[in-house]
């Protein structure tokens, strides 16, 4: 996913800069002694890495993996089978790759099931609305909910409203895009903005900038003390011809019927596979990550079964390569990120004592997995250098960049508090079209563009793993409120 709220990534100033641009910058860097000397020495590892996975024996392979999975398991919703059977099965195949200390760890996470769910205009005339209620959304009672339709367009055009005029109604929420950040607040804010006045549910216009009449689902949330009513996302087409119908001052009624259910919060797992270093086993580890968890629409392969297998077959590659390093590659498929980064918050706590020596970097692939073009990196000013000497590494790109500004979603508490995080960055234009809908599948993969991630996830992680110092970090204390 790329991400849910805007307060997870730390809104961090991004620097643009080409490979060229890299190279100008990194000298103007003061470098530890000799250090610039010792990265530059990888080439050759780094050629060799991209070779065997591009070109090489295991071309091809993540692909294959990543429909073989998919296929088996479809979507895997947090807190369903599909989602345990997958994890037990990422730690089957990882043991038998050979993987070092191959396990699970524990999270309690939200179980929140769809249901039955429709919704249909009834008034002035009858069409059926495609709908997706969102996640963790209340149901309405059996007979479902009958009501007349305000539209609107903003919060601030809401405001206008009295609690009179709300009372009762179905409000429709139908924001511009203006992309993922700003225009995803309706989806979490509108049922508790909508229920102070009175509403009876929300329906909001799908988060996509583009649409053929697919809804996009996703999570919610409520505010406390103020009265849960169902939720859901309905299609571009249908919120904007809402929108302008009621702006006609059309009369229209809505049917809608939802059987969601928030039950018990249950037990899941987040999944671990490492290459072990031969110097540094558990101290200075570098983590490579994706989310295991997917919506309960498509296959979740973009969203986000990709960024696991390009993590899970980094290590698995670098491993049959012969290439360990002096520090741990520690390989981290997240459970329930789609819940508001539950797994990724629990292993937080769980490893807080002693974070500062057990990790070094984190790398996360989580905004699709297309054509790479480059890398985003968020650090000190030191680490910056480093990693700017690094990429000059990446010589298979025509032009390849890196962004030093926000990265990740599961792995943004740790780089807001100072640790050196990595993301990919990829040809997504189009991913918000996908995201979240029936069309996330495996026809969205290109087999070639996954080894070439592949390629740089194993490189990249490689080197730093096995350079002679710690990527420098300055990390504030975990802190559990």
């Amino acid at each position: 996913m790329l991400r849910e709220r805007l307060a997870f990534f730390g809104a961090l100033c991004a620097i643009l800069v080409s490979i060229n641009l890299v190279t100008a910058d990194s000298n103007e860097c003061e470098l530890p002694p000799g250090l610039r000397e010792e990265i530059a020495q990888y080439q050759p590892v780094v050629d060799s890495i991209f070779q065997h996975i591009v070109s090489g024996e295991y071309a091809g392979k993540t692909w294959q993996s990543l429909l073989e999975f998919t296929d088996r398991f479809g979507p895997r919703l947090t807190g369903s089978k599909q989602l345990e059977d997958a994890i037990d099965f990422a730690v089957q195949e990882m043991i038998a790759e050979g993987l070092d200390n191959v396990h699970t760890e524990e999270a309690i996470v939200s179980h929140w099931q769809r249901g039955r769910e429709w919704a249909e205009l009834v008034e002035p005339f009858q069409k059926n609305l495609p709908m997706l209620g969102l996640g963790k959304s209340v149901g309405t009672a059996p007979e479902g909910i009958r009501a007349e339709v305000i539209a609107v367009e903003s919060f601030e055009e809401f405001e206008n409203f009295t609690a009179d005029q709300v009372e009762g109604k179905i409000v429709v929420f139908a924001p511009a895009w203006v992309g993922y950040g700003p225009t995803g607040r309706y989806r979490y804010d509108s049922p508790s903005v909508a229920a102070k006045k009175g509403a009876a549910a929300v329906l909001i216009r799908s988060m996509t900038p583009f649409s053929i009449g697919t809804p996009h689902t996703g999570t919610l949330s409520y505010v406390p003390e103020v009265p849960r009513i169902p939720a859901a996302a309905i299609t571009v087409e249908d919120a904007m011809l809402l929108l302008r119908k009621y702006r006609r001052g059309d009369k229209m009624v809505i049917h809608l019927k939802m059987d969601a259910m928030n039950l018990d919060p249950t037990i899941s797992r987040n999944t671990i596979g490492e290459l072990e270093g031969h110097t540094f086993k558990n101290t200075s580890v570098v983590v490579v990550s994706g989310h295991m968890d997917s919506w309960d629409v498509g296959t979740g392969a973009s969203d986000d079964a990709g960024g696991v297998f390009v993590s899970w077959k980094a290590v698995t590659f670098l491993k049959a390569m012969g290439l360990r390093p002096r520090r741990t590659i520690r390989a981290i498929y997240w459970t329930a990120e789609e819940q508001y980064l539950e797994g990724a918050s629990e292993y937080e706590r769980q490893h807080s004592d002693g974070e500062k020596d057990e990790f070094n970097v984190f790398f996360e692939s989580d905004s699709g997995t297309f054509e790479p073009t480059g890398l985003d990196f968020s650090g000190n000013n030191d680490a910056q250098c480093i990693f700017a000497e690094i990429a000059k590494l990446m010589t298979s790109y025509d032009e390849f960049t890196f962004t030093e500004g926000s990265v990740g979603s599961d792995i943004g508490n740790w780089v807001r508090r100072g640790f050196p995080g990595v993301s990919l960055r990829n040809k997504n234009e189009n991913y918000f079209w996908y995201h979240h809908t029936e069309g996330d599948t495996i026809e969205l993969e290109d087999p070639a563009a996954l080894d070439r991630i592949t390629a740089l996830w194993a490189a990249t992680a490689y080197v730093i793993a096995d350079l002679s110092i710690d990527i420098p970090k300055d990390v504030v204390s975990y802190d559990s409120k």
